[in-house]
């Protein structure tokens, strides 16, 4: 075990284990990069470094052993979306005016507290970075040298934003802010200047094709560079990649731009809508949907701009070729506008259906 263990980016892992190594670990960190990219997976992994009973050195750098208690602990909470739905489920039991005030937190280590964003709008909302506030003043380190509070996301709510700062412009000594966000620009300019900001960068396209063959050995080449280019160079979405969901999810995308681009009769279209329904696995749904439909509308974009070679759609680039022949840089600018509203409808819990169908509208060529 140990950072060994982490793949890519072998300049940021140097970077955090630098500053340990000289005694000065900053009291907040960004680190930046594409979902997939390690993030998470970096950040437990430094605050396993941070709270090892018994640290080992690699190549002259300090590092964690992996095999400790407080190593065992932290990485309990690897699996965060089986922990999150837990805490979702935990939550759902208790009394209606319980469940208004209860926020969603992971903590399976007493230093280490993990702050994904509260269901169902998907933000970090003010309780939680209440609760962080309390224990970063009130509660020192019990069980490791320093704590940690990891912010799985940078969609802040207002108001949490806001309160985040008062911890950052005079934050304990014993505490280490961590904020994951695939765009920092996200995050408050006041935030950003109170961090240090690491950058995950993509993974060549061709080292991930080699990763595949050697760790999914069940694709089949043209499967293993379709991966890969979906990916866009991030290990962990790559490894983890369900080829068949996504392929689900884009036959979805399809249908809904050729009805907008090619075929005038909706009854298809509408009749797919009416799958995303309220509820967990019609959010999942939704947003599967939405990442294959950013995925080839900016796939549309790069063959309007003559760049046909960065296309990760690359299975379906005659198709595409033709849809991008049939649109303009306005429709194209119109496109990414009705794809945020519906993101941003989601957030808000709108009719997921009704919120398809008149982006679909929306799309539509005047």
């Amino acid at each position: 075990m140990g950072f060994r263990e982490f793949l890519g980016n072998e300049s940021v892992v140097h970077r955090l284990q630098e500053t340990v190594a000289a005694g000065r670990v900053p009291q907040a960190v960004i680190l930046a990069g594409p979902r997939g990219a390690g993030k998470y997976t970096l950040a437990l992994m430094f605050a396993q470094l941070l709270n090892c009973e018994a640290p080992v050195e690699d190549d002259g750098l300090p590092d964690f052993c992996g095999q400790c208690r407080n190593c065992i602990r932290i990485s309990e909470a690897q699996n965060l979306d089986a922990r999150v739905a837990e805490a979702v489920e935990a939550r759902e039991d208790l009394r209606e005016t319980d469940k208004r005030e209860t926020r969603i937190l992971v903590q399976t280590h007493p230093d280490v507290m993990v702050i994904p964003p509260d269901p169902p709008q998907l933000l970090i909302k003010v309780g939680q970075v209440r609760q962080v506030i309390h224990n970063a003043y009130y509660r020192p380190p019990s069980e490791g040298r320093r704590s940690v509070f990891l912010f799985t996301s940078s969609a802040f709510m207002k108001e949490a934003a806001n309160s985040l700062l008062k911890v950052m412009e005079e934050p304990p000594a014993h505490c280490t802010l961590m904020l994951l966000s695939e765009n920092p620009a996200e995050l408050l300019p006041t935030i950003r200047s109170r961090a240090v900001l690491h950058r995950l960068h993509a993974v060549p396209t061709a080292a991930l094709e080699r990763l595949l063959a050697e760790r999914r050995p069940e694709l089949r080449p043209a499967q293993r560079s379709l991966v890969a280019r979906l990916s866009e160079g991030a290990v962990g979405r790559a490894l983890g990649f369900d080829l068949d969901a996504w392929m689900n999810s884009r036959n979805d995308a399809l249908l809904l731009l050729r009805t907008a681009l090619q075929q005038p009769d909706d009854s298809a279209l509408f009749r797919m809508t009416e799958g995303y329904r309220a509820g967990a696995e019609g959010q999942a749904r939704t947003q599967g949907l939405m990442r294959a439909l950013h995925g080839l509308v900016e796939d549309l974009l790069l063959l309007h701009a003559g760049a046909a070679e960065l296309v990760r759609n690359c299975d379906l680039l005659p198709e595409l070729q033709k849809l991008a022949g049939s649109v303009d840089v306005d429709w194209l600018e119109r496109a990414a506008r009705e794809m945020h509203a519906v993101d941003a409808g989601m957030r808000r819990n709108l009719l997921r259906s009704l919120s398809l169908d008149a982006m679909a509208a929306g799309l539509v060529r005047g």
